[in-house]
């Protein structure tokens, strides 16, 4: 038995009822109607899925005054029953215990599936397979699989590399060792910063899914025509595995300086640059950000896709405004 799936001991015929995350079991010895909350893999919410689903990411609050804050916007963002939610790592893994404590207090009182961020910077197998182990224990059958980046205080990349020099270290590690838990990998439409070689970062990709890799989530874009041509390369090359794209709405001038310093690679086309510029106030960038993101996910839509994740920064607003845009 998988832990944090759904299982009965009791000895009574049972009729099961799936609808979401829930398992809604009929037993003929109790007579009653029993709600069984039980956590799906990423994968097998995709595949499982007849429409686009979508999901959303948090960051563990460095503040403990701020993780209330924080669960009022999953309150706020709930009803738009996301298939699930992620929360990251800091750099070097800097979040951490925040992270394993966020992941599992969600997941508790919330009943939403949950994906944690799991990074090879910092990590060793013996610290890695705790935190696995921990969370299987709590039902979490989900991680995303990065390499992550270089904390602060440390001259060079290679002086955080523990056990797992590449994330694909970490895939098999994972999926030797813990072979029941899901594993999501990060895709880059726009080319990963440190991998010039636009072919040979595809041929990383493949063999991160070839390792056993369930589905990417894109790094944020601004122009869609990126995503397709991304995944037309991925498919070149043999990738089969769902591909998510990641959208983050512009909402201040700074934040759009802010998203292409922490998504290095991504641009922000001439259009959407100029129509930030000549908004008069933060009020109105807000409102172009959103109108574009909006377009860009009514275009996903429109193409197939099998979900979106929306890169939340811990706010509920944007992402309302553009479900509201969506449904109008």
């Amino acid at each position: 038995m998988v832990p944090g799936r759904s299982a009965l001991s009791a000895p009574a015929s049972v009729y099961f009822s799936l609808q979401a995350n829930h398992c809604f079991v009929y037993c003929s010895f109790s007579k009653k109607l029993l709600n069984i909350i039980f956590f799906m893999l990423v994968k097998e919410i995709l595949d499982a899925a007849v429409k686009p689903v979508f999901s959303f990411e948090f960051f563990p609050p460095k503040k403990d005054e701020e993780w209330e804050t924080l669960f009022k916007t999953i309150a706020a963002l709930s009803p738009l029953n996301p298939s699930y939610v992620s929360v990251t790592y800091g750099a070097g893994g800097s979040t951490r215990s925040r992270t394993h404590d966020l992941v599992t207090k969600i997941q508790r009182e919330t009943g939403l599936t949950v994906v944690s961020h799991l990074t090879c910077i910092c990590s060793d197998r013996e610290e890695t397979g705790s935190i696995l182990q921990n969370y299987r224990d709590n039902g979490i059958n989900n991680v995303l699989a990065l390499r992550g980046d270089k904390p602060a205080g440390t001259a060079t990349l290679a002086e955080a590399i523990k056990d797992f020099p590449h994330a694909i270290d970490l895939i098999r590690f994972i999926k030797t060792n813990y072979p029941d838990i899901g594993v999501g990998v990060a895709g880059f439409p726009e080319g990963h910063p440190e991998t010039p070689n636009r072919l040979q970062e595809i041929d990383y990709l493949k063999e991160k899914i070839d390792a056993g890799a369930d589905y990417i989530v894109t790094q944020l874009f601004f122009d869609n025509r990126d995503f397709f041509d991304f995944v037309e390369r991925c498919t070149i090359a043999g990738i089969t595995v769902p591909i998510i794209p990641g959208i983050m709405p512009i909402t201040t001038r700074k934040g759009m300086i802010r998203m292409s310093e922490l998504a290095l690679g991504a641009r922000v086309p001439a259009p959407l640059m100029k129509k930030v510029l000549s908004a008069s106030d933060d009020a109105g960038v807000a409102s172009v950000g959103i109108e574009w993101a909006t377009m860009q996910v009514q275009e996903l839509i429109d193409n197939h896709i099998k979900g979106v994740h929306f890169y939340t920064l811990n706010m509920a607003d944007a992402t309302l405004r553009i479900f509201n845009n969506l449904h109008q």
